[in-house]
């Protein structure tokens, strides 16, 4: 299993990255937003832990900026009915720590914000993280930066200037977009802008 790639960035596409290694091969990564959202510029070194999903039609690696997001990708994808698409989505609308509140605070609502994931599979997510994620104690209070609206728009920002649009172009469009649907994740708002960017130009 390749569990490391470093080399430079070459391409950057919605949700994925062609990195390719100091021996000239090219590797197509998939990436969470949060990841996407710190990219490097075109040409410049890059390096992320990978886990390697291995399918009867493809072999596909996903590409994390921490090895706490990888081990939380592996322990997603472990829960039954939790595809690799599934467990991205997840964790581009929660960073580890975030996911690790949920859990602690039992918001088991929390996951219905992801894009695809209804109640009945929120419960089920949520019963097998409680096995399975390592929890520890979240002071009271605290609020779910993946949640924040102020977090949302930053994160959707930074993924739209890193596919090549200037700040000035994607902020009017990403704020209009969540604007009128206020209620969508990082990589909802991610699309639906690109999609109006799309037509814009």
């Amino acid at each position: 299993m390749i569990a490391y790639l470093e080399g430079r960035l070459a391409e950057v596409a919605e949700n994925a990255v062609v990195l390719v290694t100091a021996g000239g091969v090219g590797y197509l990564v998939h990436l969470p937003v949060h990841t996407l959202a710190r990219l490097p510029a075109s040409g410049e070194p890059l390096a992320v832990f990978t886990y390697t999903v291995v399918r009867e039609d493809a072999l596909e690696l996903y590409g994390f900026h921490t090895w706490d997001e990888r081990q939380t990708f592996a322990v997603l994808i472990s829960i039954s009915k939790v595809g690799a698409r599934t467990a991205l989505a997840i964790l581009s609308q929660f960073r580890p720590a975030d996911l690790r509140q949920v859990v602690a605070e039992d918001d088991v609502t929390a996951l219905t914000r992801v894009s695809g994931i209804g109640k009945k599979s929120a419960q089920h997510i949520f019963l097998e993280l409680k096995y399975k994620l390592k929890v520890e104690s979240v002071p009271g209070g605290a609020v779910l930066s993946g949640a924040a609206p102020g977090s949302l728009f930053r994160d959707a920002l930074a993924g739209l200037c890193n596919l090549g649009y200037s700040e000035d172009e994607a902020a009017p469009v990403l704020k209009n977009v969540l604007k009128e649907e206020p209620d969508l994740d990082v990589g909802g708002a991610l699309r639906a802008a690109l999609k109006a960017l799309g037509r814009g130009r």
